[in-house]
């Protein structure tokens, strides 16, 4: 039996409709090694705030999350910098698919923005769904993803997924 795919972290909150330009600003995209470009997530929200941010910490949007261009460097900056998982009201389906071929866990959640503050910790049990908010002990239900998709992000992104499929057939 697999392990349960379980994210626990930190809520980092953000309202609707933030812009893949918001999460990681087009003047930056000339640098291509993802560890360099993260330092440049959110930065013109707060120049500082990717170095505020944790492994497994859970960024929580509003509705349209991931909305503008579909720059697949916004999920990947997210990834690289150890975000868990991102919950949102709803978000913009390239950025949904982007952050699902990458192996970033995003769960659509409604109401999610309003009954979480930054700070607090979540933990998300992503094939169920679930949500909990350890710090009020509220519990919400978000869209439960398909099995397909559980297994592309368990597999660490599309490509993993496909290499591995590769692998068993030989």
């Amino acid at each position: 039996m697999r392990e349960a795919l379980v994210v626990e972290g930190k809520v980092w909150k953000f309202g609707d409709d933030l812009n893949t330009d918001i999460i990681i600003p087009g003047r930056y995209l000339t640098i291509t090694d993802p560890e360099k470009l993260v330092e440049y997530t959110f930065q013109d929200l707060d120049p500082d705030l990717s170095k505020k941010m944790g492994e497994g910490d859970i960024v929580v949007g509003g509705k349209n999350f991931g909305c503008g261009s579909s720059r697949e460097q916004a999920p990947m900056v997210l990834k690289t910098l150890g975000i868990g998982a991102v919950v949102a009201e709803s978000f913009a389906r390239i950025f949904f698919r982007n952050s699902i071929n990458l192996g970033l866990p995003v769960v659509e959640c409604p109401g999610i923005s309003g009954a979480v503050e930054n700070g607090e910790q979540l933990r998300i049990l992503l094939e169920e769904g679930r949500i909990e908010n350890l710090n009020t002990g509220e519990i919400m239900k978000g869209t439960k993803l398909p099995a397909f998709l559980i297994d592309i992000i368990r597999s660490g992104g599309a490509v993993a997924a496909l290499n591995s499929k590769m692998r068993e057939k030989r």
